[in-house]
Formats: C-alpha cells, structure tokens, sequence
C-alpha cells in the first residue's frame, strides 16, 4: 500500500486528485488541509484528513508518507509561502525517503520563437499587478527545484488556461508551453489529476518540471 499525502486536497485540482487517487486500492490517500469543514463538503463527509497549517506542522506529520503531493495554495501576497513550503518537504524527503509532487504555474514555463518565460505575458494581462507574485514566487520555487539533485522530485505545470472539467487525452512536454491542434494551450483539473495519479503508480520522471495540454 502506497501511502500518498496531497497538501491542499479541498482545492480544485487537488480535489480531482484526491478522489482519482482514492478510487485505487493500492493508494491509501490523505488531505492535509487547513479547513475541515470545507474538505468535507468537497471530499465527502468519510474523507481521510489531516489538519493543519502545513508550514508549522511538526515533521513527524510527513514523515510515514510515500509520496507527497503539494498543491499548496496562498494569496498573492502571502506566495513566498510556496518556497518555504518546498525547502521543508524537500528536507523531509531527504531524511525519508518521500517522492514529491509540486504542482506548480505556467508561469515559469517558456514560449515564443524567443523562449521567453511565460510569466512575462502574465505580467501584461489586465489586472496582473494584483496577483503577479503567484507566478512569480512559482518561478523561484522551480529555480530551487532545479537545484536538487538527491531527492525525488517531480514538478508539473498546467497549461496556460487550467480549469476545472473531466480528463481527457493529454500530451506531456517540457519546459514549453503546450498547445492543442487547435491553437489553445488548456487543461482540466481531470487531466492533471490522471497524469499526478499515473505519476503516483508508475514514475516516468524525477528531478525535473513537466508540463500538461489536453488533446481532447
């Protein structure tokens, strides 16, 4: 039995995640979660749940977990969180052994004949002033990632457009952004959670970021 913790499991890719992983008996799925009351309204009133604030909680929480999904969510401007987060589990996975899952932003993905970041043309989307230090905090924490090389890390970025919907077919790239055979770079919170539970069973990739399109 694999024993799989998702950090921020009442989100809406988290939620997908945690009932696909769920529905497999070889999974023993936890939500580590800051709200009880919401988790349960999402995940169901019999979900297995961890609450607590996962920047203070005592290690001995993390350390019986195989893998570890972090889809840790903050406000724009509380992102700096999204670091401090990855330096403690990568410590955790360290000492024990644990795979980790970062769910990270397209921001830190690039595109363009010029390869520029994609964070650049978030920065001149209207209204970006106000919540730029999301994508931007991300792209630190996947510099950080990039340094470790004696744990085993696997980063995912969403396509531009990451909404909620069923999975579909999806195509896995890497540090590009993707786009389907209709010119839209989209994914569903189904088909991030396919690919995080696929990832969870059979481990394609370690030590590096990866990102999703849909091809449906």
């Amino acid at each position: 039995m694999t024993k799989v913790g998702i950090i921020g499991a009442s989100g809406m890719a988290e939620s997908a995640i945690y009932k696909l992983a769920s529905q497999n008996p070889t999974l023993q799925v936890t939500g580590i979660v800051r709200n009880e009351a919401k988790a349960h309204r999402v995940l169901g009133d019999d979900a297995n749940l961890v609450i607590g604030n996962v920047l203070t909680m005592n290690d001995s929480m993390f350390k019986n977990f195989d893998v570890i999904v972090d889809a840790f969510g903050t406000i724009p401007a509380q992102a700096g969180d999204q670091l401090v987060l990855a330096r403690k589990l990568i410590d955790l996975a360290r000492k024990n052994k644990i795979r980790v899952i970062f769910i990270l932003g397209a921001g830190s993905l690039r595109t363009g004949e010029d390869h520029h970041l994609v964070v650049k043309d978030i920065a001149q989307m209207p209204g970006a002033k106000d919540w730029i230090n999301v994508p931007e905090q991300q792209l630190k924490e996947l510099d950080y990632l990039n340094g470790v090389d004696d744990v085993d890390w696997l980063g995912i970025s969403p396509s531009l457009t990451y909404e909620a919907g069923p999975a579909t077919a999806y195509e896995v790239g890497g540090d590009e952004l993707l786009y389907d055979e209709n010119g839209e770079s989209k994914v569903t919170n189904g088909t991030m959670a396919k690919l995080v539970v696929n990832e969870i069973l059979y481990p394609e990739h370690s030590k590096e970021r990866i990102t999703v399109v849909n091809k449906e």
